[in-house]
């Protein structure tokens, strides 16, 4: 197994961006756990799944085939990089994501792609469950009016108050989920990016990395 960076944070912290821009400073394979929640949660609705059919969307997280192109993700070979981005989708991967048997079935999965290369994975239990033993972990936090703002920028066709709403709904759900909730592994680095750019945070994440891995490839 290759070097982990853990990223892990709630939603509108900022991960998909710092871990993309971090994965390519350093050269290593970037992997948004997240979009693999929601491909299933598109395939799940494209099969009229309800979402509290466990079972059948376990089915479908094992049958899963991912592959995960720079800036892309590849679901049973078709790009669904869009598609997975609606606000639907997205409030439905949080609840796909709340099926432990389907996040069984996707951790396998991400162990299986950390095998095979140095990684960056952000998502919300990389660094508790997924990698416990990940050498460098951090936890992305930023608070509540950023992470709307950004929210804000990304998706300036819906209002802000609902957004806000969405938000305090994700983080409900995902801190108090009994399976892999999210928190912060007690050896992982929290880091607030409120008023700092994408740049300062991926400088301040290189830093710890240097720290934590003498291996050259923190260049």
């Amino acid at each position: 197994m290759g070097h982990i960076i853990a990223i892990d944070g709630p939603a509108g912290a900022g991960k998909s961006t710092i871990a993309r821009a971090l994965a390519a400073r350093l050269g290593y394979t970037y992997i948004d756990t997240g979009a693999m929640y929601r491909a299933i949660a598109l395939w799940a609705a494209r099969q009229n799944i309800a979402l509290d059919e466990a079972h059948r969307i376990e089915q479908l997280a094992r049958a899963a085939d991912f592959a995960l192109p720079p800036g892309r993700i590849l679901l049973n070979g078709e790009d669904v990089s869009e598609s997975i981005r609606t606000p639907e989708i997205s409030g439905a991967a949080s609840k796909v994501a709340a099926i432990g048997a389907v996040r069984a079935a996707l951790v396998e999965k991400q162990r299986e792609m950390a095998a095979q290369a140095n990684i960056v994975m952000e998502g919300r239990d990389i660094g508790t469950v997924v990698f416990p033993a990940a050498r460098v972990k951090i936890f992305l936090d930023a608070d509540a009016s950023e992470r709307v703002r950004r929210r804000s920028a990304d998706q300036p066709e819906v209002p802000a108050d609902a957004l806000a709403r969405q938000i305090a709904e994700r983080d409900a759900r995902d801190r108090g989920r009994a399976e892999s909730p999210l928190v912060q592994a007690p050896d992982a680095v929290y880091l607030d990016s409120t008023g700092l750019t994408p740049d300062q945070v991926v400088e301040e994440i290189l830093r710890i990395v240097r720290t934590r891995i003498s291996n050259g490839h923190s260049e």
